[in-house]
């Protein structure tokens, strides 16, 4: 299945499109997008730990707009949002 990230902030940097596509093999949780996409990242931006840092510290929010922790269930194709934290915080 096909997971769209929409990336806010420092996570912009993550790619050209504000919208990056993931291709998750089954039903995953955020714990699991969160690997993927960090996956991801070390082979479009290998040794940045920045990047991963971002991954590891954000919130990721559902099609309503609501946060999301790593025990929720994505189990159809849908959009997510990264939020890192702003300030360091």
């Amino acid at each position: 299945m096909k997971i769209k990230i929409e990336l806010f902030g420092a996570a912009r940097d993550f790619a050209n499109d504000n919208i990056l596509e993931l291709k998750i093999e089954n039903q995953t949780n955020i714990k699991g997008i969160r690997e993927n996409l960090l996956q991801w990242l070390q082979k479009k931006h290998p040794n940045n730990s920045t990047y991963s840092n971002i991954v590891k510290n954000s919130a990721f929010c559902d099609e309503n707009n609501e946060i999301v922790h790593d025990d929720y269930l994505v189990s159809k194709e849908q959009k997510l949002c990264i939020i890192p934290p702003i300030g360091g915080g």
